[in-house]
């Protein structure tokens, strides 16, 4: 088991007369980078969340429910017992009315063995296109805080990268300076030990 003495707090910027430049480069860069990610991660995450939920309330906004009629009979039966659950849907051809007037048609969800002319509720944009339902308050607070959260890993990750990569270079620059140094001094030093 190896010695550990007291921890040290801000080591790397307290004097010490073996303390190299390269040493002093290192605790910038480490800082530098930590400072960095913690920053870009930050920022990122924010952003990103704030525009997810922006995106999300203006659909809110903009979206409306339409009751659109089925043009064709839904597939399977209405009979619970016939192995379709009374909760599932399945895909039938529905046509609606836009704001402007304009017929569309698409397709929609509905319960099974739904016959022709069965009003189903289906959400449309402002064009008149089929969406999906769009997200309440707390579902598009969820997603914001998820893809945000997402984002600033992500993009943290990219300065916390390229500080291990400078601290990695420093090291091996550090390492290569030792051997330079050792390989110049050690025959000299070890000849000492014989003399």
């Amino acid at each position: 088991m190896a010695f550990r003495g007291p921890k040290v707090w801000l080591w790397r910027w307290r004097r010490n007369p073996l303390k190299r430049r390269a040493d002093a480069v290192e605790a910038w860069a480490v800082l530098a980078a930590w400072v960095l990610t913690v920053l870009t991660g930050v920022l990122a995450g924010l952003t990103t969340a704030g525009t997810v939920e922006h995106t999300m309330a203006r659909e809110r906004v903009e979206w409306r429910p339409v009751v659109a009629l089925l043009t064709e009979r839904a597939p399977g039966t209405a009979d619970s017992r016939a192995g379709t659950a009374s909760g599932e849907h399945v895909w039938a051809k529905v046509r609606w009315n836009a704001p402007d007037g304009s017929t569309h048609t698409g397709q929609a969800r509905v319960r099974p063995g739904s016959g022709v002319g069965t009003p189903v509720t289906v959400w449309t944009d402002a064009q008149g296109r089929l969406v999906t339902r769009p997200a309440t308050e707390s579902e598009a607070r969820s997603r914001a805080a998820l893809v945000g959260g997402l984002a600033g890993v992500c993009a943290g990750f990219v300065p916390f990268v390229a500080g291990r990569a400078v601290r990695r270079r420093l090291e091996s620059r550090r390492i290569d300076q030792w051997g330079y140094e050792w390989a110049r001094v050690g025959p000299l030093w070890g000849g000492r030990m014989r003399g």
